[in-house]
């Protein structure tokens, strides 16, 4: 009987390379390898992509929302994962520790991305009567706002109670509507308005069908009894959003929530869910996504509070929203419920207050008010016709008006900052106040207008109206006025409306500016458009059938004036819009993410820290295994003496070691030897690469001054990785990796490293070309000037560059075969053509001298036919 030993010996002599079998083996192990390998490349290629995307995000060039952090954050870690473990395949146990130091740095992204704040036992409804403005984040700042007024300036607030946050995560959880809506979002794209559209229509329809905890029912039904048994009476009431963020500086969400008047206790649940449901209104979604607010972040509080019958509604402001220099005081009035001065839906009577003792008017101005708001004697509101005698006459007083007015100037005074206030007088003269918040000003650019552009009247087409929201902007006309118009809108268009509806707001982000025939600067749209810093022009009688759509004009809100085409002088410098992501949660979220993913530590290959254990984040990872993955299907041919797939010294007249290792098809025929010739070379990507290599010889080094020596000698002393005897890979060869439509070129000439890689085919949206560069021996500074020096070489030729400390970083992508293979001549020539030239960086004639030279070399190179970049 055999012993252990001599059977395992027999088996690998049966296996051995020299044998068919053992041959065979190899050939399918490689070629097992070489698949992973290109996954691992694919996978790299698309995480780079992706590290890109998360970079260009926090630029603030475009929005986003959760849904795109949560998208990028996994396919990141789903694709670094992938070459991990291809990498296993290249290297069975080899990089264990990879696997560990990802784990980790997933955990941190996964506790900040899945973060939550924990949940406190609050009561489900609390009565008005114990609110203050301390519960914003039970209740949302509207109704503590509202508590506020009620129970610490003891101001008139109509009697109520307010459904919390609570509430509102057990109606949620009893449904479980969070993980519906999370995968809803996740399937959209945020960016397609149509499809907000679609996914706001059925978010609200399965909160409306979802059922009511019994607990929470009892609780609403009990505190509506309280209500009426405290009035002696039947009573109606307002049902209110009040989401946690609404009404708070810089985000007042005006006007983009739901809210229903006049309401039975028999209807109050179906109106509760309603509300709820208003949370998912395209306007509302918009709005969170334009501001950066996490969806999951905004629980919606309901506000429940008796109707008031009102004789007269609006708002006012404690200061101009339009000029922080203004202290006066800003009243818009209409008859009946505020409702109409606050959608836009009629024009309204202006009162301006002065704030000093005594008040007085000291403007008013009267508009034609034919309709108001009014509530039903049973349930609901109607808009009815106003008499003929009183849609002339103010609708205040001068004594109510300055009643008003020292009322926002106490609240105010209260909370240190003017403030935006919803307010309604009833027939029995009392003074109710509906809801304040932080008023948004805004000041005007303040820009030089040359007088005649003041003085001519040639380019206006209209003149009038109110300054919602000051400045100037230019574009196509476009009328909006039914709901299939949102849908529409084009980039850039100036928004025209007959009201200035909260209906429209979703455009703002996408509008140049706005125009409406109806509508003043206290009405929610007006607010979001501060807000959103769009020039807004509300009030103008006519403009609706005055402008055309696709008529160029330019709108000066500041000086209540329509031009048509585009007024340079007015329009030039007039600054661009702050970026609204920046500091909102969910730009802070991904900031805080992408410091577990971006950064790359991991530069110098012959470092001791190049190892997993000095991977601190995702790209050091997909850098570590790009390395290594190299150098492990160069090692496998060696370690195994597969001559048939080893890597092959390149035969050409250069002084200098390349090597070629053929991965599939990128010889023309097999080769037996440790040499391969060039003309036996087909992989189109090294050809391009070789033809730039070679089209000029290189002079030699640049003539050094002493200076320059003696910071090179330093260098060399200083960092052990810049000897030449140091242990390295890349130390003494230059690398290619081939099959025919793929290139992966690692190069160590003296003391810089390079790597391309490239595939290079018919099929456009395949082709991409990286570029990474490092190293030298002069010190940080010539460093960091080849780099640049060389990134505006690149960009000339259409590279897309990142440059980080002294490492150069670059792409080009989906172009066509011709200019992909010209490309990779530009990079052949410079990977030569560079060396050393770090050590005369300092000397601005030399390098001009090689600025010149390299471009009419590389111009002799690659421009056979004038190309467009």
């Amino acid at each position: 009987m055999l012993s252990v030993a001599k059977i395992i010996n027999k088996i690998l002599k049966r296996d051995q390379p020299g044998t068919a079998s053992g041959a065979e083996h190899l050939r399918n192990d490689f070629k097992s390898r070489y698949q992973s390998f290109k996954i691992l490349l694919s996978s790299n290629n698309k995480a780079l992509d992706i590290m890109a995307d998360i970079e260009k995000l926090l630029e603030g060039t475009r929005l986003f929302g959760m849904s795109n952090v949560k998208a990028d954050c996994t396919a990141v870690s789903v694709n670094v994962y992938k070459m991990i473990k291809n990498l296993e395949v290249l290297a069975p146990g080899k990089y264990r520790e990879l696997s560990s130091r990802f784990n980790d740095i997933q955990q941190q992204i996964d506790k900040i991305l899945l973060f939550k704040k924990p949940e406190t036992d609050e009561p489900l409804v609390i009565p008005l009567d114990s609110v203050t403005k301390d519960m914003s984040d039970i209740i949302g700042s509207k109704m503590a706002n509202i508590g506020e007024m009620k129970n610490i300036l003891k101001l008139t607030v109509p009697a109520g109670f307010v459904i919390t946050s609570a509430a509102y995560r057990k109606f949620f959880s009893y449904n479980d509507l969070q993980a519906e809506i999370d995968r809803l979002f996740q399937t959209t794209d945020t960016e397609d308005i149509e499809q907000l559209y679609t996914l706001s229509a059925k978010i609200r329809q399965t909160i409306i069908k979802s059922g009511i905890p019994e607990e929470l029912e009892t609780a609403i039904a009990e505190s509506y009894a309280k209500l009426e048994k405290d009035a002696g009476r039947k009573i109606r009431l307002a049902l209110r959003s009040s989401a946690i963020g609404e009404d708070t500086a810089g985000s007042s969400f005006a006007g983009l929530y739901h809210s229903e008047l006049n309401i039975s206790s028999d209807n109050i649940l179906e109106v509760y869910k309603n509300v709820v449901a208003g949370k998912y209104s395209l306007p509302a979604i918009t709005y969170r996504f334009e501001r950066g607010f996490r969806d999951e972040d905004v629980h919606m509080s309901v506000g429940c509070m008796e109707m008031v019958d009102a004789v007269a509604g609006g708002v006012m402001y404690s200061r101009s929203p339009v000029d922080i220099s203004d202290d006066f005081i800003f009243i818009n009035s209409a008859w009946g419920l505020p409702k109409s001065v606050v959608d836009g839906s009629v024009d309204c009577d202006l009162f301006v207050v002065s704030r000093d003792a005594p008040m007085s008017v000291v403007h008013k101005d009267i508009k034609m008010k034919n309709k108001k708001f009014k509530c039903f004697p049973q349930e609901g509101i109607c808009r009815m016709e106003v008499s003929e005698d009183l849609q002339a006459e103010p609708s205040l007083s001068p004594e109510q008006a300055c009643a008003l007015a020292e009322l926002a100037v106490k609240i105010e005074k209260h909370y240190g900052l003017p403030q935006d206030i919803e307010w309604a007088i009833t027939d029995d003269g009392f003074y109710y106040l509906l809801q304040c918040r932080p008023l948004q000003i805004v000041s005007a650019a303040k820009k030089i207008i040359p007088p005649d552009i003041r003085k001519k009247d040639v380019t206006v087409i209209v003149k009038g109206g109110v300054t919602a929201s000051p400045g100037v902007a230019s574009g196509r006309v476009f009328h909006v006025d039914k709901a299939v118009d949102i849908l529409k809108f084009p980039e850039g268009s100036v928004l025209v409306a007959r009201q200035a509806l909260p209906a429209w707001a979703p455009l703002l982000s996408r509008a140049s500016a706005v125009i409406t025939e109806q509508g003043g600067f206290a009405g929610h749209l007006a607010s979001v458009a501060r807000e959103f810093e769009v020039p807004a022009l509300f009030g103008v009688p006519m403009v609706y059938d005055t402008l055309k759509d696709d008529d160029i004009i330019t709108v000066d809100a500041n000086g209540l004036s329509i031009h048509t085409g585009k007024i340079e002088a007015l329009t030039t410098d007039t600054g661009k819009s702050r970026n609204l992501m920046k500091e909102s949660p969910v730009y802070d979220i991904l900031k805080e993410i992408s410091r577990h993913i971006v950064p790359l530590n991991l530069l110098d290959p012959d470092s001791r820290d190049f190892r997993p254990s000095g991977c601190r984040t995702l790209h050091d990872i997909t850098r570590f295994i790009h390395e290594k993955s190299v150098q492990e299907m160069f090692n496998f041919g060696k370690e195994h003496n597969f001559a048939e797939r080893s890597g092959k010294q390149l035969v050409y007249d250069i002084p200098m070691q390349w090597w070629v290792l053929n991965l599939d098809d990128g010889f023309k025929e097999e080769v037996d030897g440790r040499y391969v010739n060039f003309d036996n070379i087909v992989s189109v990507p090294m050809i391009a690469i070789w033809e730039g290599i070679t089209a000029f010889p290189w002079e030699g080094p640049p003539p050094v001054d002493g200076k320059g020596l003696m910071n090179v000698m330093f260098e060399a002393t200083r960092n052990p990785a810049l000897a030449t005897g140091a242990s390295s890979l890349y130390a003494q060869r230059n690398y290619f990796m081939i099959s025919k439509n793929f290139c992966s070129l690692s190069s160590r000439l003296g003391f810089h490293f390079s790597i391309i890689e490239s595939i290079v085919c018919d099929r456009i949206g395949e082709n991409y070309i990286s570029f990474q560069f490092k190293g030298g021996a002069a010190d940080h500074d010539r460093r960091l000037k080849r780099v640049l020096f060389l990134a505006e070489i690149l960009e000339e030729y259409g590279f897309k560059i990142t440059v980080k400390k002294d490492s150069l970083f670059s792409r080009i992508d989906n172009r066509d075969r011709v200019f992909m293979e010209k490309r990779l001549k530009v990079l052949g020539y410079l990977t030569i053509h560079t060396r050393q030239i770090d050590m005369i960086m300092a000397r601005e004639s030399t390098v001009n001298y090689y600025k010149s030279k390299f471009k009419k070399d590389i111009d002799q190179i690659i421009v056979q036919v004038p190309e467009v970049i």
